[in-house]
């Protein structure tokens, strides 16, 4: 799945009754849950304290009490503890006897009646245990678990002891995950969706085989009323079956009196109706207005990572592949699509049409299944013996051209470079209204925003890139997270790593002019932003609730994951290996499910220098600790000596950790720094290591042209060397060198190993620089810290920071044309060049902007402003009083979805109160402007003075809509979050996030991306505390 909008280089830093039947027990036997987890290779073995018992009889569910039996007295103790509200908890086993557990102690031979005395006594004991436990158990915001009640609860709610299911039953089971007793074979899914009254109804038939003896069958469903079950156990005969529900973990369960054998086979069938969906995951519904004004309806899904569960019952996690058969059942007017061809067409009654797709020819998890019923027409090509087809609404057919011939090319490339062919009969993509995230990889049915696949034949180079980039993302999942799924979301990298890093390598080569390198360049630098701070998390890391899925969706598990990609390709010898070892894991785990090792085991193998290369040891390194090194160089004659730790960004100063990774440094010097033939390696492996150089070698670069993902400090004396030979001749490096000494430079003094005098000192070479990397990456650095100052009401350095960047920059910025440009880099620098000035204010600029804008509107649609230069024209026009409403106008009735985005973004850019106010409360309602670009909204109103505490305020007013509209932990809000917050820099600042978040509880409060917002407003605090007097004094 794409979740970026790649039309921002900062990706908008850039998309879900019961039946009783007297079959079942009342209360549940004894689950052997240990025995019911082993020998599915695909799936983990439980853990011995995972394992989770249900009571005999009517005896109270504790666990960890094991099923041991109860002597008569503990029986009576119990009932009366059940009276007070008690539960027992932790009994010793000291009570019993050492040689068996359930063996009962021999009463004792003789007792004596109790005096009166005692028997007072013993009365009032009880009574004041008695009035304790009521008090305890009437106390407010107290919740009895297996714990007890430690306190009142002020996050999330304690863990109940035992799942309840909704008609009041024990349910089975109580762990996140599936257990892995059954195991799906195919579905077959019949649909029927209906527009008037927004619902479907559904039936789901699932053929299931035993894999161990079990009483129980567990699986997922979120929304759907149930209103018939049926279940035949091999030949047997049909039977009505009870389903359970417990709603908390989005699960369904279905209990026997009788166990399921080993290698049984079994049918389930589920009749069910819901409600579409009015957010945007599940099978949910959606709008537009035609080119005639006219609101058509249409439905369509999206699944990752745990929505299927909203549009049918089903074993929602990715290690359970089946095949499907699906049917459709819809108006005569409507057309439907779902990932295989269409089989035939049937007339119903009620003037309906069933659609019946062919049995997909593949395993699929449940999350990549998909299903459309809308009016979308197609543009078609056959392409590598695949029907290739781009779906739209119809007055936008024209602007599928440059997606299918861009996809039907990619298509090709892959088919030979993973030399495995693309397995179905048909590729579609589909361009949707209202869709969230940036494209979705549905196995031969993917999904995409309008913004993303659609471009006209007059859109710019830029734009075209935006497009290219995210169908070679989607298409290279077909082969990495389709064909070789991960086993679980604690290794999504493995899916989204892969995607990211193959489509910046295969558009580097198939579409060259593209000049994909600067953007992959650029999301490195984001992600290791990212990845310093304490709140970052492992590539591979474990996750075990809804919102931890939620959140690997993040630049860890796409950035990081295609950088450690790019970093071991560049370390091994041969530009074959790598190719080698992708596709003998392809070919090795074809159809099946995946862990990281089998990815590095898959590569060793195929490792054929002679210095054998044992590539699991290297990257595991990188993949099971979070961060990255700080590699440290200092020279004692012809030593070079190389320290590693932790990049960590942290206010406390006590916070350390002893991680060490295996790097492969690779490093040019003075005497031939550009050239490939000039880098040379040396692996880092311990805390340091020593190579040897000439004395007579002036200066040392490591990490050549960024390939490794690692931040390098020279050292005061090293630094300067570096910074003396750009200020001699600035092509004495390459420009993503050039580009990563900025990058580390600024890293460097945020971590508080080099000063501001010493950044300063380096871009004082920026007069002389003219290539894309390097200014736009100085330009953001400084644009970050520019804003930080305003926030912080500095005026007067804020005045000297701009004067050091027009200083810096003003003549590059001069020499920028605004008309047409064919160079895609050239329009990258031109775009930052002219937005940082006209953000500067600068005379020039704004009144070429004011210019370009007045011709657009005056010229009726006959003149089109280059598409690198909208959102800076745009911007400057929704800073006037006049020309704002003129803008909103244009919004409604743009045709061009690049263009209307970036119209968008120049609304929100306005520093007019009510106008911000506004189009806060417009994305939220979802009427003038679409939900889906509520995220982006946000993030432009915040880097203005004006709109970032208007911002904040409605993100607190708000927050129960927006997390009704956007899944807890999803991209779209840890993009709220971040935009929101990353600007403060001040204690009553810090004290609102923290206060806020905190009061939110289960609503949000335990998420990654609230402690990564507190993390930055320490880090800028510490920041503005440790540089206020430089940049007094020296700006």
């Amino acid at each position: 799945m794409d979740l970026f909008d790649r039309n921002s280089t900062e990706h908008a830093n850039l998309p879900r009754n019961m039946i009783e039947n007297s079959m079942f027990e009342e209360e549940p036997d004894v689950v052997d849950l240990a025995k019911d987890s082993t020998a599915f290779p695909a799936f983990p073995s439980l853990d011995p304290d995972e394992v989770s018992y249900e009571p005999r009889s009517s005896r109270l569910l504790v666990r960890g009490l094991g099923e041991n039996d109860m002597d008569e007295d503990e029986e009576d103790c119990e009932s009366s503890a059940r009276l007070l509200g008690m539960s027992f908890m932790n009994r010793s086993s000291a009570h019993r006897s050492n040689s068996s557990p359930y063996t009962r102690q021999p009463p004792p031979r003789s007792c004596s009646r109790p005096s009166a005395r005692t028997m007072v006594v013993c009365v009032l004991f009880l009574v004041i245990v008695a009035s304790m436990t009521m008090v305890l158990y009437f106390l407010p915001g107290c919740t009895f678990t297996k714990a007890g009640c430690r306190k009142q609860n002020k996050t999330t709610p304690a863990e109940p002891i035992s799942p309840i299911s909704t008609n009041g039953e024990l349910f089975p089971w109580a762990q996140f995950r599936l257990p892995r007793s059954i195991r799906p074979l195919s579905y077959e899914l019949t649909l029927s969706p209906d527009f008037d009254d927004m619902t479907f109804t559904g039936r789901t038939v699932i053929n299931m085989v035993v894999l161990h003896n079990t009483k129980i069958i567990v699986l997922h469903g979120a929304n759907l009323n149930i209103t018939k079950a049926t279940f035949k156990l091999d030949e047997g005969q049909t039977r009505d079956v009870t389903v359970l529900e417990y709603k908390p973990k989005q699960q369904i369960a279905i209990k026997f009196t009788e166990e399921l054998k080993t290698d049984q086979h079994c049918v389930l069938t589920l009749d069910y109706f819901a409600n579409l969906s009015h957010t945007y995951d599940g099978f949910y519904n959606s709008s537009y207005i035609d080119k005639d004004g006219n609101k058509r309806v249409l439905a369509a899904t999206q699944f990752e990572p745990l929505s299927a569960r909203k549009a049918f019952p089903c074993f929602d996690e990715p290690a359970f592949k089946a095949t499907f058969l699906i049917k459709i059942n819809r108006k005569q007017n409507y057309m439907t699509l779902s990932n295989m061809p269409k089989a035939k067409s049937t007339p119903l009654s009620n003037d309906l049409v069933q659609d019946e797709f062919e049995k997909s020819s593949v395993n699929m998890s449940t999350y990549l299944v998909a299903f459309i019923v809308a009016n979308f027409t197609p543009i078609s090509k056959n392409a590598s013996e695949t029907m290739v087809s781009v779906y739209s609404v119809p007055e936008k057919k024209e602007h599928a051209d440059y997606a299918l011939e861009t996809a039907s090319k990619l298509l090709e490339f892959y088919n030979d470079f993973f030399d495995i062919k693309y397995p179905l009969q048909k590729l579609d993509l589909v361009a949707i209204p209202d869709f969230l995230a940036g494209a979705m990889e549905n196995w031969g049915l993917i999904t995409f925003r309008e913004t993303t696949l659609l471009v006209g034949k007059e859109s710019s180079p830029l734009e075209k890139q935006v497009v290219a980039s995210v169908i070679a993302h989607e298409l290279a999942h077909q082969w990495f997270g389709n064909l070789v799924t991960m086993s679980w979301w604690n290794d999504l990298w493995l899916n989204e790593g892969f995607a990211t890093y193959m489509q910046y390598m295969s558009l580097q080569m198939v579409f060259p002019k593209l000049d994909i390198g600067n953007l992959f360049l650029a999301v490195r630098f984001r992600a290791m932003d990212k990845d310093a701070l304490n709140s970052s998390h492992a590539v591979s890391t474990e996750v075990n609730t809804p919102e931890q899925v939620e959140e690997m969706f993040d630049s860890v598990s796409y950035e990081k994951g295609a950088s450690i990609l790019l970093m071991l390709n560049a370390s091994l010898p041969g530009n074959q290996q790598f190719r080698k070892g992708i596709i003998h894991y392809l070919k090795q785990f074809s159809g099946l499910n995946t862990v990281t090792d089998d990815l590095w085991n898959s590569l060793t193998q195929v490792e054929v220098s002679t210095h054998h290369q044992n590539i699991s040891e290297m990257m595991s390194s990188w993949t099971s600790q979070k961060g990255f090194p700080l590699v440290t160089v200092s020279r004692k004659g012809d030593q070079v000596i190389l320290t590693q730790e932790h990049f960590l960004l942290t206010s406390d100063n006590n916070t350390y950790t002893s991680s060490l990774w295996n790097i492969p440094v690779t490093y040019v010097n003075d005497s031939c720094s550009l050239a490939p033939e000039c880098r040379q390696v040396f692996t880092l492996k311990s805390k340091s290591g020593t190579l040897k150089l000439p004395e007579s070698v002036k200066w040392l670069k490591l990490n050549y042209r960024n390939t490794g993902f690692y931040i390098v400090n020279y050292g005061e004396e090293g630094w300067a060397a570096l910074t003396d030979a750009l200020s001699t001749n600035v092509g004495v490096l390459t420009h993503e060198d050039r580009a990563s000494l900025i990058h580390n430079i600024f890293a460097l003094s945020r971590l508080g190993r080099v000063s501001f005098r010493q950044v300063l000192n380096l871009l004082n070479y920026m007069c002389n620089e003219t290539e894309t990397s390097p200014v736009t990456e100085a330009l953001l650095q400084l644009n970050n810290i520019y804003r930080l100052l305003d926030k912080r009401q500095e005026s007067g350095l804020v005045a000297r920071m701009k004067t050091y960047i027009m200083w810096h920059f003003g003549s590059l910025m001069d020499n920028q044309t605004w008309s047409e440009e064919d160079s895609v880099s050239k329009q990258e620098l031109r775009s930052a060049l002219l937005e940082a000035a006209c953000g500067l204010k600068s005379e020039s600029c704004i009144q070429k902007a004011k210019s370009l804008f007045k011709q657009y509107v005056e010229s009726n649609g006959t003149f089109r402003i280059p598409g690198d230069l909208q959102q800076v024209v745009f911007s400057v026009a929704a800073q006037s009083e006049e020309d704002w409403p003129t803008l909103l106008s244009l919004y409604t009735h743009a045709t061009y979805d690049s263009e209307k985005r970036k119209i968008l973004q120049g609304l929100a850019s306005t520093q007019d109160s009510r106008n911000i106010v506004w189009i806060l409360k417009a994305g939220l309602k979802g009427d003038i402007i679409q939900t889906q670009e509520l995220p982006l909204v946000i993030s432009t109103v915040c880097k203005g003075f004006a709109g970032y505490l208007f911002a904040w305020d409605f993100i607190q007013v708000n927050w129960d809509r927006l997390i009704e509209k956007f899944r807890i932990g999803s991209f779209a809000i840890q993009t709220i979050i971040k935009s929101s917050t990353s600007q403060f820099s001040t204690q009553t600042h810090l004290e609102q996030v923290q206060a806020f978040f905190s009061s939110l509880k289960e609503r949000g409060s335990q998420m990654r991306s609230v402690q990564e917002a507190l993390e930055t407003i320490r880090l800028n605090q510490l920041w503005m505390d440790r540089n206020l007097p430089t940049l007094q004094k020296w700006l």
